[in-house]
């Protein structure tokens, strides 16, 4: 495993990383929770230190499974939660993954982190993440002066906002990158879904901002695993996606079959490495929802790095969607 600093500080994270999305809200088919205790134990083992949650994750279970699978190396490991939505008061009216009420006010936000820590049975959150912030969240003058309290406090050491799709969020982040005191930045990065990451990783580095990336295998396209007769189980939240998704992306999965191969990486491992291409990016968070994947994944901090001549045919391949003709609706 490899390892790089938080903002050019001392808070080192483990290059792969490990997002409890997948084993603590059942939207990936995960159901019983020694599954996900289990595989957290074992990325531990692996060289992972680097875990990331969120306060919404299952009501609450991402961060008390995390506390539970490793609550006794907690002085070991980097804990990323997220803030931002209340579920307190409306979680038992989610459906599906309908989005639940935004409260970012500083009275929310320090019930949030003190719930958080006695959820995650620790005295101090490392990186604490704005979830899916609009740009009102990113305005509000007063929500950051609460979060610095919080670090003078000693009960966050590092914050900055969590982006989502289709909600908008590239002047979110360039915005957050800009006009705040931020250390992180999460976002969704892949070979496929290339923008607007693009911009977002350029101006991080810039202001020598880390950056999170997730979802660095287009939802499963890039793990190398799916033909064009793969279903996905009605508890898989990929199921409500199109046939053509699936075929288009495994269509590009064929153009950058040269990553593997005699190469020393799987297409999974590569896709690792792509992200870690660039050097602003301290942690890739792959959606990990079985042993096998984990195992390929936490060595794939380690197989070769992406040559400038692979990264050149990626972007010129990027640039005309792979030979693919797009019928099909973007999503991650």
């Amino acid at each position: 495993m490899k390892y790089r600093n938080i903002g050019g500080g001392d808070l080192a994270v483990s290059t792969v990383g490990f997002g409890l999305w997948t084993v603590s809200t059942t939207w990936w088919g995960i159901t019983d929770d020694q599954v996900g205790v289990d595989l957290l134990r074992r990325a531990y083992d692996l060289g992972i230190t680097f875990y990331d949650t969120a306060d919404t994750y299952g009501n609450g279970k991402g961060e008390t499974m995390l506390a539970e699978a490793l609550g006794d190396v907690r002085d070991k490991i980097v804990i990323g939660t997220k803030f931002g939505y209340d579920f307190y008061n409306h979680g038992d009216k989610r459906d599906g993954h309908q989005e639940l009420p935004h409260d970012f006010s500083p009275k929310f936000v320090r019930y949030a982190v003190e719930q958080s820590l006695q959820r995650l049975r620790t005295d101090h959150i490392d990186i604490y993440q704005l979830h899916n912030p609009r740009m009102t969240a990113i305005q509000s003058d007063e929500l950051f002066a609460t979060l610095e309290d919080l670090k003078s406090e000693g009960k966050i050491r590092h914050y900055g906002p969590a982006l989502g799709p289709a909600i908008g969020w590239e002047e979110e982040g360039l915005a957050a990158i800009r006009d705040r005191d931020i250390d992180v930045i999460q976002i969704i990065h892949n070979m496929f879904e290339q923008d607007p990451g693009r911009s977002l990783i350029g101006a991080a580095e810039e202001k020598d901002v880390s950056v999170f990336t997730r979802v660095p295998h287009s939802s499963g396209l890039l793990e190398g695993k799916y033909t064009k007769d793969t279903t996905f189980d009605a508890s898989d939240h990929r199921s409500h996606r199109s046939k053509e998704w699936l075929v288009e992306g495994l269509k590009k999965l064929e153009q950058v079959a040269f990553l593997a191969g005699d190469t020393g990486r799987t297409i999974g491992q590569a896709a690792i490495q792509f992200i870690l291409a660039s050097p602003g990016c301290a942690s890739v968070l792959p959606n990990i929802y079985n042993a096998d994947q984990l195992e390929e994944f936490a060595a794939g901090a380690d197989v070769p790095p992406m040559s400038q001549d692979e990264l050149s045919r990626i972007a010129k391949l990027y640039e005309r969607n792979f030979g693919v003709e797009s019928t099909a609706a973007a999503g991650s």
